[in-house]
């Protein structure tokens, strides 16, 4: 017999992508949601699938990780993301995996991400191939990293899976854009913390680098024009976090009111 798994969700305003999410882990032997008060139908919808449901104030992407992992019973937890969808193969390759005996010794598994963008899943660039440590012994499993990029480590021996865990992206690029901006500001924030500092290089090498990778390199223009827009938000991404940093660091003071230009000080009378 093969031990507890308890499938652990953060979610927050996901009503358009939570019930796949949840349809495709109702075999767990349980489903613990985490929910930034979400303002929409997500708790509504979570209702109908589990009553191990919490509502607690965002404490960022290692902090809520933690607080799903913490409330979860089971020996092994599976943690995935509100716009992730366990496909079947992925969960037949689990379950024979936890009841294989040889398999005894193993702390946790990387899954292999797949991405969809654009009505197509992307297979090259730097989206895939996309591991992520998300199956792991409770006991042995931690999330650290830094904001807004969460990583689970294990102490033990970590097996890769085959089959796919499927990722459903960004609506539009406009919402692409909007988390852009919104990660950049974290790490930019975070690095700043750190004790970096914004060269004239990050500017203009980083960029350009991170684009040649994504889509020469790792080939990601077999992906056609959606591999052309992941590496050129890429390329801007990377422009944008730097220049954050050295904004940062250099506009962080308040301007005073007599310098700013064409303001002019009030006289008497």
């Amino acid at each position: 017999m093969r031990e507890k798994i308890s499938a652990g969700i953060a979610a927050g305003n996901e009503e358009d992508n939570i019930r796949r999410c949840l349809e495709s882990v109702k075999w767990a032997d349980e489903i613990v949601v985490v929910d930034s008060f979400s303002t929409d139908k997500t708790v509504e919808i979570c209702k109908e699938y589990t009553d191990r449901i919490t509502r607690h104030k965002w404490l960022g992407y290692v902090g809520q990780r933690n607080l799903v992992k913490d409330r979860t019973t089971g020996p092994w937890v599976l943690l995935i993301d509100a716009d992730e969808e366990v496909s079947i193969e992925l969960k037949d390759e689990i379950l024979r995996e936890l009841e294989n005996p040889l398999c005894a010794d193993c702390s946790g598994y990387e899954l292999s991400r797949m991405s969809r963008y654009f009505g197509r899943w992307i297979r090259h660039g730097e989206w895939y191939p996309d591991f992520k440590l998300r199956l792991f012994r409770k006991e042995h499993g931690r999330c650290g990293g830094k904001e807004p990029h969460d990583k689970i480590t294990v102490d033990g021996r970590v097996k890769r899976l085959k089959n796919h865990l499927y990722h459903y992206t960004y609506r539009d690029i406009s919402e692409q854009i909007t988390t852009m901006n919104k990660f950049t500001t974290i790490a930019a924030r975070g690095r700043h913390e750190d004790g970096k500092i914004c060269h004239l290089w990050d500017l203009l090498l980083r960029p350009l680098i991170r684009f040649v990778r994504g889509y020469f390199l790792k080939r990601g223009f077999m992906d056609g024009l959606p591999g052309l827009i992941i590496a050129v938000n890429a390329f801007y991404g990377t422009f944008v976090k730097y220049a954050k940093l050295w904004e940062i660091r250099h506009c962080s003071q308040p301007v005073p009111t007599d310098h700013c230009p064409g303001q002019q000080k009030k006289g008497k009378g």
